[in-house]
């Protein structure tokens, strides 16, 4: 079953983490012993249609019951994970969620695999080359501090800035050193950037609004983020868990099954390189 949370945003952030601590007495109690569908809270696109996937066409063989709880913003399905109101969330990745763990309520998350790296894009309606980008362009860019960092690190092997090294993974554009071509980085939520692709020279756009947003048919693909040799370990989404319930055999099926080489096959035929599967090996493929 796929369904959309209505808690979302701001408010839904206030909610959840004023909630946060012991788990929700409205978690159910099949949830609680192991048993009864398995509830997840995901971002709509990749990770919704990725699931959906896998409830359509796997599940049922391997005994396991999905809930599927699509959940608009990047602030909830965290909170809702240690208020009990979920039993694993799929929407983020390793830097994400320990930036959220660092900042957030005291919680014992699981990271528990990886499943896919959705690219980070510099795209542009206005431009078919970096090259042509104009002098003072203003460049949209993700505003939460791990997909920040790696939207600059698009622009600097692109040449187009220097960032202070120092920085390290929380670098923010305070942190650029020479801007010869005097770029103007607009930081944005990351929802709002593809909106925002007709109004600015470039934007930098994470690869589950690219997709909804139908930017590979409307916009020009400038470059595609840098892939690191920690570039899986750094960026994959993965599957999240309270630590105290990755023994969970719905969980432990549901881990398998993301790694099934039918779902592999669904990821790279479905979108085509702007996501990018990651088997059991921790290997991207492309």
């Amino acid at each position: 079953m796929r369904t959309t949370s209505t808690l979302i945003g701001a408010a839904a952030l206030v909610f959840a983490v004023a909630a946060c601590g012991a788990p929700s007495e409205q978690a159910s109690e099949a949830s609680e012993d192991g048993q009864g569908p398995l509830r997840v809270g995901v971002s709509p696109v990749p990770h919704g249609d990725i699931l959906a996937f896998i409830d359509e066409n796997l599940a049922e063989e391997a005994g396991l019951e999905l809930d599927i709880v699509e959940i608009a913003d990047y602030n909830t399905p965290n909170a809702q994970l240690v208020d009990g109101d979920l039993d694993a969330n799929y929407f983020q990745h390793r830097s994400f969620l320990n930036e959220w763990v660092e900042n957030g309520p005291d919680a014992d998350l699981e990271y528990l695999t990886d499943v896919h790296i959705e690219r980070l894009g510099l795209y542009s309606e206005q431009v078919d080359d970096v090259a042509d980008l104009p002098d003072g362009a203003e460049i949209a860019v993700p505003n939460d501090p791990a997909n920040l960092n790696r939207a600059l690190g698009i622009l600097e092997a692109e040449g187009l800035i220097t960032v202070d090294p120092d920085a390290g993974e929380t670098a923010t554009e305070k942190d650029i050193t020479d801007n010869p071509r005097d770029l103007e980085i607009r930081p944005l939520e990351a929802a709002q950037i593809p909106r925002s692709i007709a109004d600015t020279d470039a934007a930098i756009v994470n690869g589950n609004y690219a997709i909804e947003a139908g930017l590979a048919d409307e916009a020009e693909v400038l470059a595609w983020e840098p892939e690191g040799d920690d570039y899986v370990e750094k960026y994959a989404n993965g599957l999240v868990v309270l630590a105290e319930n990755s023994d969970d055999e719905r969980i432990q099926i549901l881990a398998d099954l993301l790694h099934d080489e039918r779902v592999l096959d669904y990821i790279q035929e479905t979108w085509q390189g702007v996501v990018l599967a990651v088997d059991a090996d921790g290997e991207p493929i492309e």
